[in-house]
């Protein structure tokens, strides 16, 4: 089944191309389908691409998706046009009154802030706060992940000596959650970082329960509330030349930063990138989709508490 989007969203021409199954608004009017409902919290500054990737995955699922786009309105974006906003995303006032199935909060370049130092922090921690008792299963990614760690849990980020960056292998802990069916033993994830969350502190906490992790990158996937909660630290949904762009920049701006690793054939950046991860990205938010939301959220979605 097609994701839902709307007509004139920049994703839509894009997914179209790739063969990606997408339906707009006014087609999405003429049946009677029950669609999953999902709000994107989107915090990445290059919205468009965030919003595209997240689409392409979700539209490659069995279930009918109806995208609901968000962002904070206590930070001003420099690098998506208001235009852009205005047309195709919401604020929480906007969605605070409505219940989801499910809810992506994305990662954020602010990870070397105290979380309380973040611009849109209280406004985040109410969303957070909110999604406890409006939405089925939230998934968080990357900063997205920490921060809903220290919020739910107090589970403090570190600092690394270096960022982690490029694509690293990974393996299911708990081999028999459904949010890794169909799974290949080792399967590789891209990382793009400079904190951690700490594997002694998550264990600690009863409430929480490792599925997935990385001899090299760390924890993976953390599950909580049985799976209204994921936090996943990577970013399964990276296009092929995510990393590239970001290497480049920061080479270009004569910042130190050292090739991704696991992505330029023979480390030469001459080279197009090895997609490794396309995959088990799919099927990631494929078996969240159906195992986390379709098959457990209530028909009536009002009734989520």
């Amino acid at each position: 089944m097609p994701i839902r989007i709307p007509n004139a969203l920049p994703a839509t021409k894009t997914l179209t191309e790739e063969n990606i199954f997408v339906m707009t608004e006014t087609r999405a009017m003429k049946q009677d389908i029950h669609p999953l409902q999902i709000l994107l919290l989107n915090l990445m500054p290059t919205k468009i691409d965030t919003e595209t990737q997240l689409s392409r995955l979700l539209g490659n699922s069995p279930l009918q998706v109806e995208l609901t786009l968000l962002h904070t309105k206590t930070h001003e974006s420099r690098h998506t046009s208001k235009e852009h906003l205005i047309s195709f995303y919401k604020v929480f006032d906007d969605v605070k009154d409505r219940n989801f199935d499910g809810l992506i909060i994305t990662g954020a370049p602010v990870e070397n802030m105290p979380f309380e130092e973040v611009e849109y922090w209280q406004e985040l921690t109410e969303i957070m706060e909110w999604s406890r008792a409006h939405v089925h299963s939230t998934f968080h990614i990357c900063w997205g992940a920490q921060a809903g760690l220290y919020y739910h849990y107090g589970i403090q980020k570190h600092p690394l000596e270096k960022k982690m960056f490029g694509i690293f292998p990974h393996v299911a802990e708990d081999k028999k959650s459904m949010l890794f069916r169909g799974f290949d033993d080792v399967f590789m994830i891209p990382h793009s970082r400079h904190t951690e969350v700490l594997r002694k502190d998550i264990e600690k906490n009863p409430r929480l329960s490792i599925l997935s992790s990385s001899e090299e990158a760390g924890v993976f996937v953390v599950s909580a509330m049985g799976g209204r909660q994921i936090f996943v630290t990577g970013h399964a949904e990276y296009d092929a030349g995510t990393l590239a762009k970001e290497y480049f920049r920061d080479k270009n701006a004569g910042k130190p930063i050292d090739i991704p690793k696991n992505y330029f054939p023979n480390d030469d950046e001459t080279k197009d990138p090895l997609v490794t991860w396309r995959s088990h990205a799919n099927l990631l938010y494929t078996n969240w989709l159906n195992y986390f939301v379709y098959q457990t959220t209530p028909y009536d979605i009002t009734a989520i508490r």
